[in-house]
């Protein structure tokens, strides 16, 4: 079991003693196949994003070589055309299944690679990994529309579909300015990816209209400022509208309307944005809501229907686990952590107008 001398930078009162910090830990290592794959637990299946998001939590708590085979996992199965598919049969790389190629998903190799980057110095990583991030940032921005927006996915023949997500595109927004960063970092300008930042981050801004309607969904809500393409008054007005409507006290944060249903890694996340805009202390209640959701093991339920007082869905997520401890990362100073969600010290992209 990790020892809590490697998580106390993941203490914060009332969330996380080193014990549990450790615990929960643990709990992703079990769940981590020994060829590097993380999938959402043990018997279920594996996607990309959130494959990633536990490999930083990893490397959040100091377990830099599980998080190392996480990302090599990822670059010996990606597909030719430098995506990888949306779900793969308990991490089993031979058995994909489903077999859409979202760009989200593989757009957030990237902030991962910058995150262990960031962690652990390791130049070879980097050089190792770059042709990965390059071909799947590649493959992402194919499908970038005229109006900035990103395009979902491809089906399994190949097939655009072209509908934009906000959720995703401002993922993606995030994982191109990584991708800039690590390209700034080898010293192989892209502007193409400058430009393209640009125009999503626009996109995602000033254009709603470019994306399907998800307002139900929690994740379009406070997703343009986790991803950092939204900060400042225009963040706290965002988040202060609908404040009421997703957020229940002493619960958490509702996956989406009218659902009586709080889940953990939607509250995580808010905490996590809400850091990023400079609301620390809402942030550090919501992670304190959220703890009625620890299981015994140190990981947490996916979710809690509070009309029926029922823990549902019957599963204890690796990436639930692995954004709880991201969001306690941030707020304890994390350097790596907060470089990546603080967004701050990222390349911004091009002005969408320099160019036309």
């Amino acid at each position: 079991m990790t020892s809590p001398g490697r998580t106390e930078r993941l203490v914060l009162p009332g969330v996380l003693t080193a014990e549990q910090a450790a615990r929960t830990v643990a709990g992703i290592l079990a769940t981590q196949r020994t060829d590097g794959a993380i999938p959402w637990f043990r018997g279920h299946h594996l996607d990309p994003w959130d494959h990633t998001e536990a490999a930083m939590a990893l490397d959040a708590a100091g377990e830099h070589e599980r998080a190392e085979a996480a990302y090599d996992w990822l670059a010996r199965h990606q597909n030719p055309d430098g995506s990888w598919y949306a779900a793969y049969d308990d991490g089993d790389a031979e058995a994909p299944t489903d077999r859409g190629r979202e760009t989200n998903f593989c757009a957030y190799l990237a902030v991962g690679v910058w995150h262990h980057f960031l962690s652990t110095g390791d130049e070879t990583f980097l050089d190792r990994m770059w042709p990965a991030v390059h071909a799947a940032t590649e493959y992402v921005l194919e499908l970038q529309q005229p109006g900035g927006e990103i395009g979902w996915k491809r089906e399994d023949d190949g097939t655009p579909v072209n509908d934009a997500l906000l959720t995703g595109s401002s993922s993606i927004y995030q994982a191109l300015r990584c991708a800039l960063a690590l390209a700034e970092q080898r010293e192989e300008p892209q502007p193409d990816w400058e430009l393209a930042v640009g125009r999503l981050g626009h996109a995602i801004r000033s254009h709603p209209e470019r994306f399907l309607d998800k307002s139900r969904y929690s994740m379009d809500w406070y997703y343009p400022i986790l991803g950092g393409a939204v900060r400042g008054a225009q963040a706290r007005e965002r988040i202060d509208a609908d404040w009421e409507q997703f957020v229940v006290p002493g619960l958490g944060v509702r996956c989406v309307l009218p659902n009586p249903w709080v889940t953990g890694g939607e509250s995580a996340e808010l905490a996590l944005a809400l850091w990023a805009m400079g609301e620390s202390e809402r942030a550090v209640q919501i992670l304190k809501w959220m703890q009625h959701l620890r299981a015994e093991d140190g990981m947490y339920w996916t979710g809690y229907v509070f009309d029926d007082d029922a823990v549902w869905p019957q599963e204890r997520t690796s990436w639930t686990a692995g954004s709880l401890l991201l969001a306690v990362a941030a707020l304890g100073g994390d350097e790596a952590t907060t470089t990546v969600f603080g967004g701050e010290q990222l390349p911004t992209g091009l002005d969408p107008d320099c160019c036309r």
